[in-house]
C-alpha cells in the first residue's frame, strides 16, 4: 500500500487522497460516507491536502491533482529545513565543546547505558565495507555474560568483512568461546593474543568505539573518535595487533585441507591452546583428564613434527588448521 504520512499528512488525509485518485471527483459528504470519517474529520484532511496543492474544490466536488508538482515544492523546503537543522546541530555543538570538552572535538565520551548501547549497535549498523575490534570481553563488576554483539550477525550476514583480536582471557570463558565460534561459523576472520589491553571497534574509516576496562562494568565509559590522526593511528594499533596474533581456527577453511583436516575436537583442543588455557582448564573444557590431553596434544606433536607447543602452533597455522 502506498503511504504519504513520511510528508507529514495524517492517515485520515492520505484516505482521502488515495480515494480520489481511485474514484475521481467526490463531494465531501459522500467521501464520508465511504471513508466513515466524520464531517470534521473530513474537513480537517481537506484543508491539509488543499494547503499542500493536491486536492482542490472544483464545484460541489474535490478533484485529486497529480503529486510530483506539489510534492517537489515540499520536498525542496524539507531540504532547505534540513539544511538549517544540520547548521544549527553542528553550532550546538561547537558551543557545547566551547563550554565543556576538555579536548579535541572529534572526541567524544560516552557516560550513560542508553548512549553506550545504541553506538555499539551504530558500530555494526553502519559499517558497509569492514569492522576491525580488539577485545577483552565484558570486564569488573557487574560484567554481564559475554555474547555475540547486537548487531554482529547482521553486519557479517550483510558481507561486511570482520576482523577481530580476541584477548586470550575472554577464550577462557565457555559462553565467550561459543559466540567466537558461532562469529567464526558466520564468517568472521578471529585471531587472538595473550595482551590485548581494551574493547576496541573501528567502523570502516569513519569512526572508532574504545572502551577501556573499568572495574565496575555499570561505571565504564565509552570513548567515540571519528575521523582524525587519533583514528588513524587507533587503526595502526590494530593492524599490529593483527600482524602478531594467532589465527583461531575456522571450520570452513580446515574442512578444505584434504591433507588431513583435523577433527572437531582437535580444533577445539587448539583454540584451547591458542587462548592459553591450562591442560587443567582444557581438560575440564574437553570432559577430558589432564593425562588424556597430554596425550592428544603430543600426538599432535608427533604428527606435525613439533618439539614443542609453540612449534604446534606454527605448523597447524601452516597446514591451515589455525
Amino acid at each position: 500500500m502506498y503511504s504519504l504520512q513520511g510528508i507529514g499528512i495524517s492517515a485520515t488525509a492520505e484516505d482521502v487522497y488515495l480515494s480520489l485518485v481511485e474514484r475521481g471527483p467526490t463531494r465531501p459528504a459522500e467521501l464520508a460516507d465511504v471513508l466513515r470519517v466524520s464531517g470534521h474529520a473530513m474537513s480537517a484532511a481537506v484543508v491539509e491536502l488543499t494547503g499542500l496543492g493536491l486536492v482542490d474544490l472544483d464545484g460541489a466536488g474535490l478533484v485529486a491533482h497529480p503529486p510530483r508538482a506539489a510534492l517537489d515544492a515540499l520536498v525542496e523546503s524539507r531540504a532547505k529545513e534540513l539544511a538549517t537543522l544540520r547548521n544549527g546541530v553542528e553550532e550546538l555543538t561547537r558551543f557545547w565543546h566551547d563550554h565543556h570538552a576538555q579536548g579535541a572535538g572529534y572526541i567524544e565520551i560516552i557516560r550513560t547505558e542508553a548512549a553506550r548501547t545504541a553506538i555499539g549497535r551504530r558500530l555494526y549498523d553502519e559499517a558497509t565495507e569492514q569492522i576491525r575490534a580488539l577485545t577483552i570481553g565484558y570486564t569488573g563488576r557487574s560484567a554481564r555474560p559475554n555474547k555475540l554483539a547486537p548487531g554482529c550477525e547482521e553486519a557479517l550476514s550483510r558481507g561486511v568483512r570482520t576482523s577481530v583480536v580476541y584477548g586470550s582471557r575472554v577464550l577462557r570463558d565457555r559462553l565467550a568461546r561459543e559466540a567466537v565460534q558461532t562469529s567464526i561459523d558466520l564468517g568472521e576472520q578471529a585471531r587472538v593474543f595473550t595482551e590485548v589491553p581494551l574493547n576496541m571497534g573501528i567502523c570502516d574509516d569513519r569512526f572508532a568505539l574504545v572502551a577501556p576496562p573499568a572495574r565496575d562494568w555499570d561505571r565504564r565509559h565509552h570513548i567515540v573518535v571519528r575521523r582524525s590522526d587519533l583514528l588513524d593511528a587507533l587503526i595502526g594499533v590494530f593492524d599490529s595487533y593483527w600482524q602478531i596474533a594467532v589465527p583461531l581456527p575456522n571450520a570452513v577453511d580446515t574442512a578444505d585441507d584434504h591433507r588431513a583436516a583435523p577433527t572437531a575436537e582437535t580444533r577445539q583442543l587448539l583454540t584451547c591452546l591458542s587462548g592459553g588455557l591450562t591442560d587443567e582448564s582444557i581438560a575440564r573444557e574437553l570432559g577430558v583428564s589432564e593425562r588424556t590431553v597430554g596425550r592428544r596434544i603430543t600426538r599432535l606433536q608427533e604428527l606435525l613434527g613439533a618439539r614443542t607447543r609453540f612449534q604446534l602452533g606454527v605448523q597447524a597455522s601452516r597446514r591451515g588448521w589455525l
